[in-house]
This record gives structure tokens, C-alpha cells and sequence, in this order.
């Protein structure tokens, strides 16, 4: 029987039958995999609290002729606190459709796994906004996927010292002597563009260390949305749930 054990996070579950659920888990070595839980919806279980979403830890699976079943669980990390915070147990929810929008069966997406995991935990410090958090998840979540604004120089010559606006379509920043055909162009306080660099630079454990000012959140949620709304197919239910709550 070809059995393995994998490391990662739920993002999502569905009831199939009476008593089992399809679950689909962003993994450490194999990627998104889905698999099947036998008999997890029943009270007795021990896999009935382990394939909730947003449940962390080692996943023994073992391979069928044509999908994997969870034979046993090991949760290190429930994020059980989120339950209780019905805003934040949204945006929990949109950042897992986001990642399962994003990652493939098979591919490496230790980094998304890594984003995510942190994304949550930072959900969970009341010093750090929800609205920071989302916008840093989405900017480098994009930024894994390939998909990210050139912040560093200008898209079109590649100037690094004179950068003047940020342009959607162009994908970034737009120095001052290209910008005249720059229809879309934004001014950002510099604080803002720093903000952008550090997201997109820095080391997935020190993303969540700082706060802004309301203006620069005003800001970075305006560039963020944006660019979300070119570059990004797709009209998340839960964000849409999320915005008709806050």
C-alpha cells in the first residue's frame, strides 16, 4: 500500500455521502492534494475536528487506484481562536480560497504553505489591522505566483532613482520620463512604496512586524485593489461575504 505523510493546511472540506468529507489540503511536499476522510462526520471520529479548515499539522494518507484517504492526523495548530472572531474567521476563509484559487496539484508550494500559516497566526494579533493583514497576503501571494508589481524600478527602462507613479496595467512603477503614456498612473507617498518593497523582500516570518498609518493603509488598499481587480480572475465568496460584513 503506498502510504505517505505529509505536512500542511486545510483549506477546504465537503460533505460526500452520509458520513465522509472531501478534503482539500495545501501541502509542504505534494502540493494541493485532495483527499477523502471516511467517516468524519461522524461525532466519534478522530479525524472529525482534524479536517476543518485552517487545521495545521501531519497528514498520513494513504493512495487508492484513484484519490488518497486520510487514515490519521496530527493538528498542531487549530486556529481555533478564529471561530470565535467572525470577522476574522472571514478573512481566514478568503486567504484559503485564495491559496486554493493559486496553488496546483504537484507543484512546490512550500512558500504559499508558509505565507498562509503565518497570514493565519498574524490574524491573530490584535495590534496588526485585518485590512494590513489581507492587503500584505495579497500582495505577496501574488508575488509567488509570478504575478506581482515591479516596486523596485521603472517597468518600462528601468530607473531606479526617479520613480513617479504606479501604473495597474503597466504592472508597477513608471519613472518620470516614461509616464507620459501612462493613462492609469497613482502618486504613492513613499511610505507606501516602502511598504510595497518590504512585502515583497522580505523573509515570509518578519512580513507581519509593522503597522502603518491610516493613510498608507488608505493607499496600499487602493493600489491592492487595483491591481487585484487586472490581474486576478476570479470573485472570491468569501471576500464578497467579508465586505458585506465590515
Amino acid at each position: 500500500m503506498n502510504e505517505i505523510t505529509v505536512t500542511g493546511m486545510v483549506l477546504s472540506t465537503a460533505p460526500v455521502g452520509e458520513y465522509d468529507r472531501r478534503v482539500v489540503i495545501l501541502t509542504r511536499e505534494q502540493g494541493k492534494v485532495a483527499a477523502f476522510a471516511r467517516g468524519a462526520r461522524k461525532p466519534n471520529s478522530p479525524l472529525v475536528g482534524a479536517v476543518n479548515p485552517c487545521s495545521f499539522g501531519e497528514f498520513d494518507l494513504y493512495a487508492g487506484r484513484s484519490s488518497y484517504t486520510i487514515r490519521s492526523a496530527r493538528i498542531s495548530n487549530y486556529f481555533g481562536e478564529l471561530r470565535e472572531d467572525m470577522i476574522g474567521a472571514y478573512y481566514g476563509f478568503y486567504f484559503l480560497e485564495f491559496a486554493d484559487f493559486y496553488a496546483k496539484e504537484g507543484n512546490d508550494e512550500r512558500e504559499m504553505l508558509k505565507l498562509l500559516y503565518q497570514t493565519m497566526r498574524a490574524l491573530l494579533n490584535e495590534k496588526i489591522p485585518n485590512r494590513l493583514i489581507r492587503y500584505i497576503f495579497e500582495l505577496r501571494a501574488l508575488c509567488i505566483n509570478g504575478e506581482g508589481p515591479q516596486v523596485f524600478a521603472c517597468v518600462s527602462c528601468g530607473d531606479q532613482k526617479h520613480p513617479a507613479l504606479f501604473s495597474v496595467k503597466k504592472g508597477g512603477l513608471v519613472c518620470a520620463g516614461c509616464r507620459a503614456d501612462t493613462a492609469d498612473g497613482m502618486e504613492l507617498d513613499t511610505s507606501t512604496l516602502y511598504c510595497m518593497q518590504y512585502v515583497e523582500s522580505s523573509t515570509i516570518e518578519k512580513l507581519y512586524t509593522f503597522v502603518v498609518s491610516d493613510s498608507v493603509l488608505e493607499e496600499l488598499g487602493r493600489a491592492m485593489e487595483r491591481y487585484m481587480d487586472v490581474y486576478v480572475d476570479k470573485k472570491f465568496k468569501s471576500l464578497e461575504i467579508l465586505e458585506t460584513l465590515l
